[in-house]
């Protein structure tokens, strides 16, 4: 049997999806593979390598806009767009680090999977920028939805669908996305020392100012030594971090301003434009749990939830298991790295997301692990049952990705 079908254009994924529902196999979609670990094993019979779906068909920016097949490598995109000034505003993390492999994301994985970095709390999430996409479902259609203006959309909004299903419901083979221009400068407050539910109340205090802050974060006593940034992997305390933006002169006004609001917390200080762009890139990228290439890493969650809730949701689920924490999205966002148990914390995490809020993904375990545990939250019967209904409309017969994400979907 062959190991994979290469595509080389759209019409070859629609052949091929074709020639699976009448021989009745089961395809796994992969672009460059950069994230095959996330997710319940694969329990296909075929992979349908889609990386021939490459190239930029369109970019203008005058008009914020960009499209590219869906197998376009991300770098490529962000390499362009910075050169006219531009960028992904919901900065999309890069999982290598964690998943100990090098980079290779493509947009079409990224706008699957929903992956949106820091600026989540000012810019949005990834499917906010996703203006349309062409596709073939499970069914062997090809089919369209959106268009290149943020007004062009009638009927469903088939984008918000498709960011975060993970390819369980269509191959995207072309893109279209919202840019946004780049800030000329930006600078960090740091604040030092804080346990986690006054970093919250900070962060908290910041995100409701005049300031406009487009990052709120949050690395306990122990996490800074891992950050790759010299001047704050030599603090001893924790660290708490709040991003500003834009023109210089409103980005000094602002910080003075942001200073003077937080200094009720403790000692403020500021890192300049080349600290503050590494140490955002360390939080996006969840640096400190990158897997070390050796040996079994412990396993790694990602969990969202009401930023006020973050830190009673991590002490909730700390009294239970040895865990580590660094929080994002001032609070909304909880990186858990845990130890010491055979299902990866899956039972205590479960029950702690279910009783104060939020969603769950395993991020990063052994293949045993994430086919015995629910790697995405548990649905409830109802949203359960709506999630049923969506695969049958877009894959009836369960040929795309079948059981990555929940089992029987």
């Amino acid at each position: 049997m062959t190991e994979a079908i290469k595509a080389r254009d759209a019409k070859d994924v629609e052949q091929a999806v074709q020639w699976a529902l009448a021989e009745g196999k089961t395809l796994e979609l992969m672009g460059a593979g950069s994230k095959r670990a996330i997710g319940r094993p694969s329990q296909t019979d075929i992979s349908l390598d889609l990386c021939g779906l490459s190239g930029i068909s369109l970019y203008e920016p005058q008009e914020l806009v960009l499209s590219a097949k869906a197998a376009t490598p991300l770098a490529e995109i962000e390499a362009l767009v910075a050169s006219k000034g531009q960028q992904l505003a919901f900065e999309p993390m890069d999982c290598g680090p964690i998943l100990g492999h090098s980079s290779g994301a493509t947009l079409g994985g990224t706008l699957a999977a929903n992956l949106s970095g820091p600026r989540r709390v000012k810019a949005g999430a990834a499917r906010d920028h996703f203006l349309g996409f062409t596709a073939v479902s499970g069914r062997g259609e090809s089919f369209k939805s959106g268009g290149r203006v943020v007004k062009n959309v009638t009927g469903y909004d088939l984008c918000k669908l498709m960011a975060g299903s993970w390819g369980t419901l269509a191959a995207l083979t072309e893109v279209t996305i919202k840019i946004l221009p780049a800030p000329e400068t930006e600078e960090t407050v740091l604040l030092r020392g804080l346990a986690p539910e006054r970093a919250v109340a900070a962060m908290t205090a910041a995100m409701a100012s005049a300031a406009d802050v487009s990052g709120a974060a949050h690395l306990p006593r122990g996490l800074t030594a891992r950050i790759p940034v010299r001047e704050i992997a030599g603090a001893a305390d924790a660290v708490t971090a709040l991003r500003l933006e834009g023109f210089a002169p409103s980005v000094a006004y602002r910080a003075q301003s942001l200073e003077t609001l937080v200094k009720s917390f403790g000692e403020a200080a500021r890192a300049g434009p080349v600290v503050s762009r590494a140490l955002w890139q360390a939080i996006r990228d969840a640096a400190p749990f990158a897997s070390s290439g050796e040996g079994p890493q412990r396993p790694l969650w990602r969990i969202s939830t009401v930023a006020s809730r973050g830190a009673e949701l991590a002490a909730t689920i700390a009294k239970a298991l040895d865990s580590e924490v660094l929080f994002d999205w001032s609070g909304g966002l909880l990186w858990l790295s845990v130890g010491g148990t055979d299902d990866a914390g899956a039972a205590v995490i479960g029950r702690a997301v279910a009783q104060i809020g939020g969603h769950a993904t395993l991020m990063r375990a052994s293949s045993g692990v994430r086919a015995a545990v629910a790697v995405f939250s548990a649905q409830d019967p109802v949203l359960g049952a709506l999630t049923r209904r969506v695969k049958e409309g877009f894959d009836p017969k369960r040929v795309l990705n079948p059981g990555r994400m929940w089992a029987g979907v």
